[in-house]
C-alpha cells in the first residue's frame, strides 16, 4: 500500500477537514482517505459508461421533439439580469 504527503495545506482546509473528520467519526486522515478514495470511483471507467449509455436513451426517447438551443435560453436570462453559473 502506498503512502502520500501532502505539504502546504491551507489552515482553513486543514480545519475544514478536520471538522469534517469529526462529523464523520473519522481521524484526519481516515477523512482524507475517504475523500481520494470517491473520488477516483466517481472517476471509474463504469461510470463514464454507464453516462453514455444513459445520455445516447435520453436522446432517443427525446428525438423529434422540440428543442430550446442553449444558448437562446442563456442570452435570454442574461438579458433578464439573471446570472449564468460559473
Amino acid at each position: 500500500m502506498a503512502t502520500i504527503n501532502v505539504r502546504q495545506l491551507d489552515d482553513v482546509v486543514v480545519s475544514r477537514l478536520k471538522r469534517r473528520a469529526a462529523d464523520h467519526n473519522r481521524s484526519l486522515e481516515g477523512e482524507a482517505r475517504q475523500i481520494l478514495q470517491d473520488a477516483v470511483r466517481d472517476d471509474a471507467p463504469g461510470r463514464r459508461q454507464s453516462f453514455l449509455a444513459l445520455a445516447a436513451k435520453l436522446r432517443r426517447e427525446t428525438e423529434g421533439s422540440r428543442q430550446t438551443p442553449s444558448e437562446l435560453l442563456i442570452r435570454a436570462d442574461r438579458e433578464a439580469g439573471l446570472r449564468t453559473p460559473g
